[in-house]
């Protein structure tokens, strides 16, 4: 699901974009009315056409009746996401079914070639579906596009093809998004819901990073997880906080979170520290990556996870550069210029916090990240990860994270060649580097992934 939340606005929404086959079609056979020539397709083809009459809309009236199933990547961001469309009127929920069955019904629903977050983001939905635990008359699924070359910007249509091969053709598929993609349904993403949205990022991020260095030296177990579930509710509750709409108190709920954490009993057992990168899906699921943050706290390591707020930066920052090389909008230049200084500043500002209070380890601010790309890899490479997969790599060795895990779906280009391809070149600039690459796919075995981790952490330093 690479760069889920995009913030990117193309300026040419073309056809390519939503349909990968077009690009291989001669612009005057194509009908607007069915862009999806079926001659130049072969019969396993996954193209599925963008018409009308093709798939169920989301309606108004679907809002009051229909309960919006919500697949897992970020499990503390997404908590956020679905309390805050249940605050718009939204019945959401996020789903919590995992394990190797739903690869499975991926496979047996959308070709084996589609990527692997693709797989089990389909496969997940489908599974939920046929749990019998939804009315299926009532039920609506929420997925995310992103726009861009990477398939992901497409994952919607082969759901919605992937549906009707397994009888669910009538139940509706809501795009979040916010590059202008699926016009003309109810499910809106209006400017206050994205102001809480952007800002529950900023909150879940804190939260991720207290709970990840708390975690492997609690000495009562659970007690940090019971501090984030107390924090989703307070923070989500317009009756106990205004942090999502006012940063004033976001810093206020924020020193108190750095307070809770704070009065957490540790033990002081030394850790190895493990650093997570990799394609954006597997590098934070659960589902995507076999539970890997569970495995490391069972080999006795503490995990760091470079944050979600970097990578919607990230995406910001690609605006800015194409604005910069092709030319655009003169308004548009200074409208993401404006947006992206202000959360640069936002994040520097809870980072400062973070520090100041003193118990934890505060990440690095994504100004500072950017800049460690020098001599490695150029701004310009922004497919998928892009520069900012590397530049973790960098964050995490210059913060003193030596050993890292890089989580890459079997064959994703872009991330084989900003992760896996630039560690070569990582290594020999920072010979106390420990890194390995970790393939996930449906043919690679858990039992074999984590032997891999083991022969790293065999290796690895404090």
């Amino acid at each position: 699901m690479t760069k889920s939340m995009n913030m990117k606005n193309l300026d040419s929404q073309n056809l390519e974009s939503k349909n990968p086959h077009l690009a291989n079609l001669d612009s005057k056979n194509l009908n607007p009315k069915n862009p999806h020539n079926v001659e130049s397709c072969s019969s396993n083809c996954d193209c599925v056409s963008n018409t009308e009459d093709d798939f169920v809309k989301f309606t108004e009236e679907m809002k009051e009746t229909h309960t919006i199933l919500v697949p897992t990547m970020l499990p503390i961001h997404f908590r956020f996401m679905v309390n805050i469309l249940k605050s718009y009127g939204y019945k959401a929920e996020l789903l919590q079914n995992h394990g190797t069955e739903l690869a499975q019904e991926g496979l047996r629903n959308v070709h084996n070639d589609t990527c692997y977050p693709a797989l089990l983001v389909i496969g997940q939905l489908i599974d939920a579906l046929k749990s019998g635990k939804y009315d299926l008359s009532k039920t609506a699924l929420l997925i995310t596009q992103t726009g861009g070359g990477c398939r992901a910007s497409n994952y919607i249509y082969l759901l919605r093809k992937a549906l009707k091969k397994s009888g669910f053709g009538d139940i509706p598929v809501v795009s979040l998004n916010f590059s202008g993609f699926e016009e003309g349904q109810a499910f809106r993403v209006t400017m206050p819901m994205l102001k809480k949205l952007v800002n529950a990022v900023i909150i879940g991020d804190v939260l991720m990073c207290l709970l990840n260095q708390s975690k492997p030296y609690e000495i009562n177990a659970g007690e940090s997880d019971e501090l984030v579930s107390k924090w989703i509710e307070r923070i989500t509750d317009e009756s106990q906080s205004k942090a999502l709409v006012d940063f004033g108190a976001l810093k206020k709920d924020v020193r108190a979170i750095l307070n809770d954490f704070g009065k957490i009993l540790r033990n002081n057992e030394p850790k190895i520290k493990v650093g997570i990168v990799g394609e954006i899906y597997v590098k934070y699921s659960p589902v995507g990556n076999n539970n890997l943050e569970e495995f490391l706290l069972s080999e006795g390591c503490e995990v760091v996870v470079p944050g979600f707020m970097d990578f919607c930066l990230y995406c910001m920052n690609d605006v800015m550069l194409e604005n910069r090389l092709y030319g655009g909008s003169f308004a548009k230049k200074i409208i993401y210029k404006f947006i992206y200084n202000m959360f640069v500043g936002k994040q520097k500002t809870i980072y400062k916090m973070i520090k100041k209070h003193g118990i934890f380890t505060a990440p690095t601010s994504f100004e500072h990240t950017k800049k460690l790309i020098k001599g490695y890899v150029e701004e310009g490479m922004n497919m998928g990860e892009g520069w900012l997969l590397t530049a973790e790599m960098l964050e995490l060795i210059n913060s003193g994270v030596n050993n890292i895990v890089c989580t890459q779906p079997f064959g994703c280009l872009p991330n084989h060649i900003v992760g896996r391809g630039m560690m070569k070149v990582i290594k020999e600039k920072n010979p106390q580097s420990n890194i390995v690459s970790i393939d996930y796919d449906p043919g690679a075995t858990k039992v074999n992934q984590e032997n891999r981790i083991k022969l790293m952490l065999a290796n690895a330093k404090m």
